[in-house]
C-alpha cells in the first residue's frame, strides 16, 4: 500500500490521503500558523491508517475489548451509548478521523476557526466569536447550510444513509446529524438512518451484508440494496421513526440535532437545523 500522502491544494487547503482516508483541511490564521497547524496535522495523520488496520478485526466486532490506538478507543466510546443495539466501532471511524486530525491542527494556538472534513464527516474548531457555515444535503423543507457558532455545542457534522460510502439497515437516503464530536455525529447519523425504516415492506430489497462486502462489521444482518418509489404515507412513516430516535438522542445529550432525507421528503430536529442561515462559508 502505498504510504499517507500531503499536497497543499490551489486554493490553501491540505489535503491528505491514505488509502480509503481522503482528508480535506482548512485552518485560518496568519501564514505562518496555518502552515505550522497542516505540518501537525500531517504528522499526525501519519501512521493513522496502519494503527487502525492491526486493530481492525476489534474494530469490527460488536464488543471489541480493550483497544490501544486513541481513535480506536475514541471510534469505541462513540458508539458505547447506542448498546445494546447492535452496533461496532467502524460506525464511527471516519468521525473519530476527523476529530484527531482536527485536535492536532488546532494545538499550536493562533488559529481563528479550522476544520477537517473526512468524505463529508467533518470536525471543526473556533475561537471565541467565530463561526463556521457548513453545506449539507438539500431537500425541499429542508435547509441546505448550517451556522454553527462558538457557543453552540457542535464540533461535528456527520452523514450516513443508504446513498453513503457504508451499508445501511435503513432506507433513509441520508441523515445529517450535529453532535459534539465528529465521531459522536459519525455513530448518530448511522444510527438514525437504520432506524429510518419500513420493515417488511414489499417494496424494499435487501440482502445480507456479507454477500456484498464479505468483510463488513454487519455480518449476515440484511441491508438495503433498493426502495421502490414509497407512498406520501409510507415515507412520512419511515421519516418519523427515524426523527422520534433523534429527538430520543437530543432528550439524551447525545446530539444537537438532525436532517433526515427520504425521496424528496424531509424532517429536521434541533434548532440550529431550522434557523435560516445567509450564504457564507461552505466547507463541504
Amino acid at each position: 500500500m502505498i504510504g499517507a500522502q500531503s499536497a497543499l491544494l490551489p486554493d490553501g487547503r491540505l489535503h491528505l490521503q491514505h488509502g480509503p482516508i481522503d482528508l480535506i483541511v482548512e485552518a485560518f490564521g496568519p501564514p505562518e500558523v496555518v502552515r505550522a497547524a497542516h505540518a501537525r496535522a500531517t504528522a499526525r495523520f501519519e501512521g493513522m491508517l496502519p494503527a487502525l488496520v492491526a486493530e481492525l478485526p476489534a474494530l469490527r466486532s460488536e464488543a471489541p475489548g480493550p483497544l490501544r490506538g486513541r481513535v480506536a478507543q475514541a471510534m469505541a466510546a462513540a458508539v458505547g451509548p447506542f448498546r445494546p443495539e447492535f452496533v461496532t466501532p467502524m460506525a464511527a471511524v471516519a468521525g473519530a478521523v476527523a476529530d484527531a486530525v482536527c485536535a492536532a491542527l488546532v494545538a499550536g494556538g493562533g488559529l481563528t476557526r479550522a476544520y477537517v472534513n473526512n468524505g463529508g464527516d467533518i470536525a471543526l474548531w473556533l475561537a471565541p466569536g467565530q463561526t463556521l457555515t457548513a453545506a449539507i444535503a438539500a431537500r425541499p423543507g429542508a435547509p441546505d447550510r448550517v451556522r454553527i457558532a462558538f457557543a453552540d455545542p457542535v464540533r461535528g457534522i456527520a452523514t450516513s444513509g443508504r446513498g453513503g460510502r457504508s451499508l445501511s439497515l435503513g432506507i433513509a437516503d441520508a441523515v445529517t446529524v450535529l453532535a459534539q464530536t465528529a465521531a459522536a455525529a459519525d455513530a448518530a447519523a448511522t444510527m438514525i438512518a437504520n432506524a429510518v425504516d419500513l420493515p417488511g415492506h414489499a417494496g424494499i430489497t435487501r440482502r445480507p451484508a456479507c454477500e456484498i462486502s464479505h468483510d463488513s462489521d454487519l455480518g449476515a444482518r440484511l441491508v438495503t440494496c433498493a426502495v421502490a418509489p414509497l407512498s406520501p404515507d409510507d415515507i412520512a412513516n419511515a421519516l418519523g421513526r427515524g426523527a422520534t430516535f433523534a429527538r430520543s438522542l437530543q432528550a439524551r445529550g447525545l446530539i444537537a440535532g438532525a436532517a433526515l432525507f427520504l425521496q424528496g421528503a424531509a424532517q429536521v430536529t434541533g434548532p440550529l437545523l431550522q434557523q435560516p442561515v445567509e450564504p457564507r462559508l461552505a466547507p463541504v
